[in-house]
C-alpha cells in the first residue's frame, strides 16, 4: 500500500487526502499515517520566487557566489572594503505581514479578522549604503526626483566624499537574486518590519520614522548581517545556484 500510495503522488502532488484515501480504498488515519510516518511527506503550498531561473542564470549565480568565496579566501580584508546600497519605498502605511497580525485565542474564542489592506499613496524614496561596520550614507529622493544616471551620479560623489580614503572593491552580483543583496534580506526589512501597520500622514514623518528605525541599527547587526551574506553563498551553491530555503 506504500508502494502504491507513493506511485499515485508521484502522479499527481496536488490529491488531496481524501482523494487518496478513496483511491487506494483505505481509510482516512491510514493514508495521513502512510502519508506522514512511512513517506515522510507533509503537504507545502509553492513558494513565490522572482522568476523560474533558466539553467544559465542558476550557473550565473553559483560563478558569482564561487568568484566572492574565491576573492574572500584569497583577501581576508575582501569583506571589510564592501560597501553595497540601494533604495527602496518607504510608506505612510504599509501592511502588517501575517506573523505581525497574528495573535493568541482560546479553543472557544473566534478566529480574529482584519479588512483587506493597500499600502497608502504616500511615499518617499529612501537611497542607503552601509558595510560591516555600520551605516555610511543616506538619503532621501527629493518628491518629484526621477532616479536617472545623472541623479544617482551625484548620490555616488556624496558617498565618495564620506570615504575618500576607502578602496571600494566591485561586486558582481547576479539578477533575479534580491535574497543574496545584503540590502533586500537585511537592511530593509530591519527598516520596514517595525513601521508596518502603522500609519503616517506626511513624508516627514515617514522620513522621521524610517531614520529612528537606521539609527537603532547596531555595528554588531552589520556584521551578522555580512556573515549572513557569506552563507547564502554556499547555500546558493549547495542547491545548485536554484533559489533555497530562506532565499
Amino acid at each position: 500500500m506504500v508502494a502504491k500510495l507513493r506511485k499515485i503522488i508521484r502522479s499527481d502532488r496536488r490529491m488531496t487526502k481524501r482523494e487518496l484515501s478513496s483511491e487506494c480504498n483505505i481509510s482516512f488515519g491510514s493514508c495521513q499515517t502512510i502519508l506522514t510516518e512511512d513517506l515522510g511527506m507533509r503537504r507545502v503550498c509553492a513558494k513565490m520566487v522572482p522568476k523560474l531561473l533558466s539553467q544559465d542564470q542558476k550557473n550565473h549565480r553559483i560563478e558569482v557566489c564561487q568568484s566572492l568565496k574565491e576573492r574572500t579566501q584569497n583577501d581576508p580584508g575582501f569583506i571589510k572594503n564592501v560597501i553595497t546600497g540601494d533604495e527602496t519605498w518607504v510608506y505612510g502605511y504599509d501592511i502588517e505581514t501575517k506573523r505581525q497580525s497574528s495573535q493568541w485565542k482560546s479553543v472557544t474564542s473566534p478566529r480574529p479578522k482584519k479588512a483587506r489592506q493597500v499600502r497608502s499613496n504616500v511615499k518617499t524614496m529612501l537611497i542607503t549604503f552601509f558595510d560591516i561596520k555600520g551605516l555610511i550614507y543616506y538619503e532621501f529622493v527629493p518628491t518629484g526626483q526621477t532616479v536617472n544616471q545623472t541623479y544617482y551620479k551625484e548620490v555616488l560623489i556624496k558617498l565618495r566624499e564620506k570615504i575618500p580614503d576607502k578602496q571600494i572593491p566591485v561586486v558582481p552580483h547576479p539578477p533575479y537574486s534580491p535574497y543574496l543583496a545584503p540590502c533586500d534580506f537585511f537592511l530593509f526589512p530591519k527598516i520596514k518590519t517595525d513601521l508596518k501597520g502603522q500609519g503616517f500622514d506626511d513624508i516627514k514623518t515617514i522620513k522621521k520614522n524610517a531614520v529612528d528605525q537606521l539609527k537603532q541599527l547596531k555595528v554588531e547587526d552589520f556584521q551578522h548581517c555580512f556573515k549572513k551574506w557569506q552563507e547564502r553563498w554556499d547555500k546558493c551553491i549547495t542547491s545548485g545556484g536554484d533559489y533555497f530555503e530562506g532565499d
